[in-house]
């Protein structure tokens, strides 16, 4: 194990195999069908207390003079790996306090197990879905542009039609005359 993943020991042997339940959960939430058949890895739990340093600064960006004036960021930092998270995502430092462990798990969740983390799987599906999607939408207007030329195909026939009825009509017109004036 290289050095920088071994403080993450604890944190690995912690998230374990999944429990199955040995029934199917039903899901109301409308999620996707690709998210339906497999199991997403557990959420990573947020390392020890005795691992962060916690530090509160003043918000930046848009939301005024109270955002800029109140230490309601929260920041944290991982000792052993030294990586940094910044959630301002709210007003309130307690909920901030939250949302920064758990993007501070999530990324230590990435740094340790890579592909197999729960953030990179989630985005695998995301990737599955919009590509399906799009590859549905370019279905639907090629089927569309081809009902399209067939609609066109069959008008043009049906102009060519008229014009030779309406070339025969004349010259069985035009012979009539020729016969009558005989």
């Amino acid at each position: 194990m290289p050095p920088l993943l071994r403080p993450l020991r604890s944190l690995l042997s912690s998230i374990g195999p999944r429990v199955s339940l040995g029934f199917p959960l039903r899901s109301f939430s409308g999620a996707s069908p690709l998210l339906k058949n497999t199991s997403l890895p557990p959420r990573p739990k947020p390392p020890p207390e005795e691992e962060i340093e916690e530090s509160f600064v003043k918000g930046t960006g848009p939301g005024g003079q109270k955002i800029n004036k109140t230490n309601s960021a929260v920041q944290l930092k991982h000792l052993p790996t030294g990586i940094v998270v910044k959630s301002q995502a709210t007003r309130s430092r307690s909920q901030n306090r939250t949302i920064a462990r758990q993007l501070l798990a999530d990324k230590l969740d990435q740094l340790a197990r890579g592909d197999q983390s729960r953030s990179a799987v989630v985005g695998e599906f995301k990737r599955k879905k919009k590509a399906s999607s799009a590859k549905k939408s370019r279905r639907k207007y090629r089927k569309l542009e081809e009902e399209k030329q067939t609609k066109a195909t069959q008008q043009d026939a049906l102009e060519e039609e008229s014009e030779f009825e309406e070339e025969y009509l004349r010259d069985q017109e035009s012979q009539e005359s020729q016969e009558s004036k005989k």
